[in-house]
């Protein structure tokens, strides 16, 4: 029998305080039951020895001391997860959004899991393609690995979002494979958007789609990305699939983190966002990774807004110290009208050299993006110059890395929001651009796949336009 308390002493915005209580644990749910019976959802922040701080999901207005009762449930939040889960759509709790999403549990888990023993993890080594060649072919994603996404107010970071969870997929042998789309803080429209979007692609009958909405409680924010975890860890290590869990936007999930600090009248640190967010954000980044002995794997993309485009805020900061490598957006590429905005120059892949070469994605992919990336920074400082002093100060060779890096771009960064390209025809691709340059400009590229690709491209018509 769950214990009733009628000992609240003290309500202040969405918290209040319970006295006299025994036995209650930090995160464990409460019902606040009202004096008509109602009943509203809650989690225990803080425990001091016979008093309890507990925050109300859905706000403390009309809440009368004297005629409340709190009931606390001995358990934190868990989610309900079977196979069914593929292909339904959830609120930032793990409530089904619609009757039609409800599922016939297997098991409920406790959304916060369980650390991965380190000793345990299996390093990541195997190629995932998202379609998109900006990321395929110079920032690989690596399966196991957690590889965020540093955009800007304004910025498509939700379209190519949505756009890698469509076109996802593990090269090779026929395994499975799942994505978990987590969206915070989200608008109504960009709910629909995500959820039309999968359905008419066919995309949603893979998926697991946690959709937590702007005007939802903060704490339903703090719970979704765990929930979303919690189903890619039953995909994974249960039922031996490979999922690619896909967080957005996390700038939304800090900002929640910083309102309920602030609510407990903590002691903030940078910026006002709370001391212990690194290890926040740690217990949700960490969950990613492979488990040696087992099958499945969950591969991590968060996505993120800097504040004011600034990459030393303490939201991409933080992340980019937990993390392996950054895929950053652009504005003045954006602005070019280059879709996906992604700026190269400074993204980065951290296990890029582990998931590709020969019998991953082709022999010559290491050296190739070594050299595109090579000649597009050249081509980048050559276009710089050429402002200060003028296109007719250039020479030739400088005029061809002038034209490639526009090229570049155009071809090989910007793709269709629905335009799914192969490994081999980015890689074909960028043999095709660095074909404008005599065969001596190429030194970062070893002989034999100059002689092999190179030669190939350069006396070919140009397929690609």
């Amino acid at each position: 029998m769950l214990k009733e308390y009628k000992s609240i002493t003290n309500i202040t915005g969405p918290l209040l305080v319970v006295e006299g209580v025994e036995g209650v644990k930090y995160e464990e749910l409460v019902h606040i039951i009202l004096d008509d019976g109602s009943i509203r959802n809650g989690r225990v922040l803080e425990v001091e020895y016979d008093k309890a701080l507990v925050q109300i999901f859905e706000g403390t207005r009309s809440i009368e001391t004297e005629k409340t009762k709190v009931r606390f449930l001995g358990r934190g939040i868990q989610m309900n997860v079977s196979i069914d889960i593929l292909g339904k759509v959830f609120n930032g709790l793990g409530k089904p959004k619609t009757a039609k999403d409800a599922i016939l549990p297997e098991k409920s888990l406790d959304i916060n899991g369980a650390p991965i023993n380190p000793y345990s993890r299996d390093y990541p080594n195997e190629f995932i393609q998202t379609g998109i060649s900006a990321i395929d072919g110079l920032n690989t994603l690596v399966r196991g690995q957690k590889l965020p996404i540093f955009s800007g107010s304004g910025l498509p970071h939700n379209k190519i979002a949505a756009q890698i969870a469509r076109q996802s997929m593990v090269l090779g042998q026929k395994e499975e494979f799942a994505v978990v789309f987590v969206a915070m803080g989200i608008t109504f429209e960009e709910s629909e958007f995500f959820i039309s979007d999968f359905r008419n692609t066919g995309a949603i009958n893979r998926s697991v789609l946690i959709l937590n909405l702007a005007d939802d409680p903060a704490i339903e924010r703090i719970a979704a990305p765990r929930v979303g975890l919690t189903c890619a860890e039953y995909l994974a290590f249960e039922k031996n699939m490979h999922v690619l869990v896909i967080l957005t936007d996390m700038t939304n999930y800090c900002e929640a983190l910083k309102e309920i600090s602030a609510a407990r009248k903590e002691v903030p640190g940078r910026r006002g966002y709370p001391g212990y967010m690194y290890t926040d954000l740690a217990t949700i980044y960490e969950r990613a990774g492979r488990i040696k002995g087992l099958k499945g794997s969950i591969t991590q993309i968060p996505v993120l807004t800097m504040p004011e485009d600034d990459k030393t805020h303490p939201i991409p900061d933080l992340t980019g110290y937990i993390t392996e490598g950054q895929i950053i957006l652009s504005r003045s590429l954006y602005k070019k009208k280059i879709s996906p905005p992604i700026d190269v120059l400074p993204s980065l892949s951290r296990l890029k050299d582990k998931g590709i070469g020969k019998g991953k994605t082709r022999e010559d992919h290491a050296d190739l993006f070594n050299q595109l990336y090579a000649s597009y920074a050249r081509g980048k400082e050559v276009q710089e110059l050429a402002v200060i002093l003028g296109e007719a100060a250039l020479t030739d060779i400088d005029k061809i890395y002038y034209k490639f890096a526009e090229d570049f771009e155009q071809r090989y960064v910007s793709q269709g929001e629905y335009e799914n390209r192969s490994i081999e025809y980015t890689l074909d691709l960028g043999w095709e651009l660095l074909s404008v340059f005599p065969r001596g400009e190429l030194k970062r590229v070893r002989d034999e796949y100059l002689d092999k690709y190179f030669e190939k491209f350069r006396t070919k018509e140009n397929v690609f336009q």
